[in-house]
């Protein structure tokens, strides 16, 4: 085991309880703290689908954070009424944005299962948080798209119910989490919702993943299909169309071994006076390295799954905290450290046999 795998896995644990606040919310980034760069977008916000990857990281490395977010959750604004998750909060539970982002409810039922998943009485606790948001994505989807006007997790698309359209990503972890709720407590209406989803998903593609489908389809390649792998193992690394997309990522959005979300990606995180988006062009996102490591190690290939892992060390030979982004100059400034960052850095260690 590596210095600086110690080191990383210590500053990870720093940052998970920077970012994991007194009132039980978890931050994407603690833009107070002094090291945050002061160039670098303001990120003091909870994203549920940050602080999902954020609560599975934590049980990791042995810290109790999980029970205080689900109780944050519950007061979060307008879930009461919906029992939908949005795309961001301020930390007082306020509506940051109003996009409907569906993968942020599914996250969340995602976190609850992997907490409670081997003392499942325990999760009785938070029974009406389950309940409300397995109810809530149920209500919401139409046998084979939402009702509502949807948006990607990179906040930059929308897809449409008049179209048919679902993002990728998005409908995987929606059924992940329903799954995950009727193993908790047994409901056939969410174990049907799920497998519908699970149909819908799976029958619209033949050869490959691509970002998302519907009446019409984006077939661009993007990193966020890794997910369907894992966390939501909708799909298995067996899968010829897993195959294929990995080959298409590993084509058209890898660097030097450093993963891109999307090709001809624009946002950098790099603010002008705190109140412009430069976007001069993104970097490889370490968070996703991680992710190919977790592919790679259920594909069996722990030699290539180390090459991403060893990549994201290597560059991060001079630094404390794992940015969200790495660029190939010395003049771009990324958000850092990033929680999800670290937090996949974990998952990757300890699927890595590491932890």
């Amino acid at each position: 085991m590596n210095i600086k795998m110690l080191e990383l896995l210590k500053t990870s644990k720093e940052v998970i309880q920077d970012c994991s606040l007194s009132n039980g919310a978890i931050v994407a980034a603690n833009s107070t703290q002094s090291y945050f760069p002061k160039e670098a977008k303001f990120y003091k916000f909870v994203w549920p689908r940050d602080a999902m990857y954020t609560c599975i990281a934590a049980d990791i490395l042995g810290l109790k954070i999980q029970e205080k977010f689900f109780k944050w959750c519950i007061k979060a604004e307008g879930w009461n009424r919906t029992g939908l998750f949005y795309e961001k909060y301020y930390i007082n539970g306020k509506k940051a944005s109003h996009h409907f982002q569906p993968d942020q409810t599914g996250s969340v039922l995602i976190a609850i299962y992997d907490y409670y998943k081997n003392n499942k009485k325990e999760c009785k606790k938070f029974e009406e948080l389950i309940t409300k948001s397995a109810n809530g994505l149920c209500k919401v989807w139409n046998k084979d798209h939402f009702k509502l006007v949807t948006q990607d997790l990179w906040e930059e698309r929308l897809c449409f119910p008049d179209l048919k359209e679902n993002f990728t990503y998005s409908l995987a972890i929606c059924a992940k989490g329903l799954e995950c709720a009727s193993k908790l407590i047994q409901n056939k209406t969410w174990e049907k919702t799920s497998n519908e989803m699970k149909k819908v998903l799976l029958r619209n593609f033949k050869n490959k993943f691509y970002r998302s489908f519907g009446k019409v389809n984006d077939e661009r390649i993007d990193a966020s299909l890794l997910g369907l792998m894992w966390p939501s193992e909708v799909i298995s690394t067996k899968d010829e169309r897993m195959k294929k997309t990995i080959e298409i990522i590993e084509d058209k959005i890898v660097n030097n071994w450093g993963i891109y979300r999307y090709e001809n990606d624009e946002y950098d995180g790099w603010m002008y006076k705190k109140k412009i988006h430069r976007k001069k062009g993104a970097g490889y996102w370490p968070l996703l390295n991680f992710w190919m490591v977790i592919y790679y190690l259920k594909d069996g290939n722990k030699n290539k799954a180390l090459k991403f892992y060893n990549k994201v060390l290597k560059d991060m030979k001079n630094k404390k905290y794992i940015p969200e982004q790495f660029f190939n100059n010395k003049i771009q400034v990324s958000v850092s450290p990033l929680c999800w960052s670290h937090s996949m850095f974990v998952i990757a260690s300890k699927k890595l046999k590491n932890i």
